[in-house]
């Protein structure tokens, strides 16, 4: 199956022509209007080298927040108030430490400094969102992610100690929930997120729920 090459037009292919492993095309930029229009068609990027890769795998995994699992160990801890939440305190710290830590089964990280002044770029612009967990004033776990409508596209997260990203995923998700937040892209399997609800989603299923949940 050919690999599709992206220049400046603004348009990715039918991801039903993604790879079996979900790779749909390479190339492009990381321009939001370019973002923004991936997300709404169930794609992402990931960094390989020097390339964009633009990412749709069937099937998604996904969590609805009404499926949230929150075990007793971690209902101690947020009834303890263990940890301080924020959201949207510390965008650029959440994404350089994902930055430092991230992998997802790469050599070396894909959150490359493109990346990152994307991100950061669509944070200022309203789309990207972080959530922060705190221990002594001290950031030790955080999330960032894009918001549309009524989804959450996760990203990427980082702990710096134990359960801070659990307390931070957990906390953050509540609060979507509080916002009618209906559908969390996990984009692939962790155990992690398993552990937390997160579940299996066929790739046809999941776009007709995204353009659904986001509206235009």
């Amino acid at each position: 199956m050919a690999l599709f090459a992206l220049d400046k037009e603004l348009l990715f292919p039918p991801v039903h022509l993604s790879e079996p492993d979900g790779l749909l095309a390479v190339g492009g930029d990381l321009s939001t209007e370019r973002l923004l229009l991936a997300y709404r068609n169930g794609i992402f990027p990931w960094y390989e080298g020097n390339h964009i890769l633009w990412w749709c795998p069937d099937p998604r995994f996904v969590l609805a927040p009404s499926r949230l699992k929150v075990s007793k160990s971690m209902r101690q801890l947020l009834k303890k108030n263990a940890f301080e939440f924020t959201i949207n305190k510390a965008f650029s710290e959440v994404i350089n430490n994902c930055k430092s830590i991230s992998r997802r089964d790469q050599d070396g990280t894909w959150i490359t400094n493109e990346i990152k002044e994307a991100y950061t770029r669509m944070h200022k612009e309203g789309y990207a969102h972080s959530a922060e967990v705190w221990l002594n004033d001290e950031l030790v776990g955080g999330l960032y992610g894009i918001r549309m409508g009524k989804v959450f596209f996760g990203e990427s997260m980082f702990s710096k100690v134990s359960n801070a990203s659990k307390y931070a995923f957990i906390s953050y998700v509540e609060q979507l929930k509080k916002e009618d937040v209906q559908l969390i892209d996990c984009q692939v399997y962790t155990e992690h997120l398993e552990s937390l609800g997160a579940g299996m989603m066929s790739r046809p299923v999941f776009i007709e729920l995204v353009k659904k949940l986001i509206p235009g």
